[in-house]
């Protein structure tokens, strides 16, 4: 069973986590930059998150036969500040600039206000300017359509992005249709309490199709699981889907949009 695990946030997880995930096999994941619980209130606490990405992490994870790549952004729910964000948004370039680095991400909405917008607008602008791949965050619950809606209308008013390098995450039944629909790539997000169940997940490929789609864990502080794509695998495999089929969606798909960046090498 191939499996990359494309969005996961190790920063967060204990040594024995790496362990699990390469006795399950579980050997290339990527790593979004994302809120750890509170603010941060200064750039230099950004750019020490940012080394630990991108330094620390990658060999913590090789221990174990594991490779790690991370995206670089700031998180929407530390875009209020809008003049600490334009300060991180400096530094930002430079760690896109490292070899593990694969693009932009999670950036996106969270309350989908006025300065997460101002700050979304920003980084799209990196990104066009660089040609870099784009992760996106999209609001939970109730805010979640209103939010993708307005995401993917900055995306389309950025003239120079290619919909095929955006991948817009925890993706839902009421948004998957519209993501892919305007040729975007979407996830669905493996987490107990605010988004998909693997029961779920798979309620969704089936009535959604596998293409323009990858399932990953999202595993952080919060109550989640870094091995949660292996229940999604058992749960197609329960209701009686090929292993070509599950290969596509937990390896082939995740690998044909990471491997459009020149940075990340295909796995076996």
């Amino acid at each position: 069973m191939k499996i990359i695990e494309p969005h996961i946030h190790m920063v967060s997880r204990t040594t024995d986590d790496y362990q699990a995930l390469s006795w399950a096999g579980i050997h290339t994941i990527t790593e979004p930059s994302f809120w750890p619980g509170f603010d941060r209130r200064s750039v230099e606490g950004f750019r020490d998150y940012f080394e630990q990405l991108t330094q620390a992490e990658p060999l913590r994870a090789a221990q174990f036969g594991i490779t790690h790549y991370s995206w670089i952004g700031l998180n929407p729910k530390e875009a209020e500040d809008i003049n600490l964000a334009r300060e991180v948004l400096t530094v930002i370039p430079d760690f896109l600039d490292r070899h593990n680095v694969l693009g932009i991400g999670e950036i996106g909405l969270n309350k989908n206000s006025k300065n997460e917008l101002n700050v979304l607008e920003m980084q799209i602008s990196i990104a066009a300017e660089r040609n870099e791949l784009i992760l996106v965050h999209t609001p939970h619950l109730e805010d979640k359509l209103k939010g993708t809606r307005l995401i993917m209308d900055v995306l389309a008013n950025e003239s120079r992005i290619n919909p095929w390098r955006v991948l817009i995450d925890h993706a839902e039944e009421h948004t998957v249709a519209e993501i892919k629909n305007q040729g975007f790539w979407c996830g669905l997000t493996l987490y107990p309490q605010s988004k998909c169940t693997p029961a779920r997940a798979v309620d969704i490929v089936e009535s959604c199709g596998s293409d323009q789609i990858w399932i990953n864990s999202s595993a952080d502080w919060g109550i989640s699981d870094p091995l949660a794509t292996l229940k999604a695998v058992e749960e197609m495999r329960k209701r009686g889907h090929t292993e070509q089929v599950i290969e596509k969606i937990f390896y082939k798909n995740p690998n044909t949009f990471l491997s459009q960046c020149a940075k990340f090498a295909t796995p076996f």
